[in-house]
């Protein structure tokens, strides 16, 4: 039987540049995005989703470890791919996110992780979402896809 994927990791950084922060808890704010992170109040670009399996899937091609952390995403699930159409929702405690687009792996990656970085994650790097709820997200929060307009399709698990 298969269970539902859950947050693995929650990371935040305050700009661009800096480091992310591990967190055990974070607030998302419905129009904004995760509080205390880098794009809080802009437009679209609220909050970034990875799995596990896509890392494990990157790690495989890249040949060594690449750390949640260093992907620069805000939420880690724990199994199961993230939903990549736009408009498909995520279910997390109270908060719902919209996906807005793919999130592209970004050149820097092969300076923080190593050369090839970036190529190893690319289709493995994750959703960008937009908060249409909000509350507040712990890591081992269970994740569902739910319906969103014509999308039918769920987080799908390998466990």
């Amino acid at each position: 039987m298969s269970t539902l994927p859950s947050i693995a990791a929650i990371h935040v950084a305050k700009a661009t540049r800096l480091p992310m922060r591990a967190l055990d808890q974070v607030v998302a704010e419905a129009g904004k995005g995760l509080v205390g992170d880098r794009y809080h109040g802009t437009r679209h670009r609220h909050v970034t989703v990875q799995s596990l399996q896509a890392l494990a899937e990157a790690e495989e091609r890249f040949g060594r470890e690449v750390p949640a952390h260093l992907t620069r995403r805000n939420l880690t699930l724990s199994h199961g791919e993230v939903p990549r159409t736009p408009g498909a929702r995520l279910r997390i405690s109270v908060v719902l996110l919209e996906v807005v687009r793919v999130a592209a792996p970004c050149k820097l990656l092969d300076d923080t992780i190593g050369r090839g970085a970036q190529e190893a994650l690319r289709h493995r790097g994750g959703s960008v979402c937009r908060v249409l709820e909000g509350g507040t997200i712990e890591v081992g929060d269970p994740v569902v896809e739910v319906q969103a307009l014509a999308t039918t399709s769920s987080v799908t698990s390998t466990t």
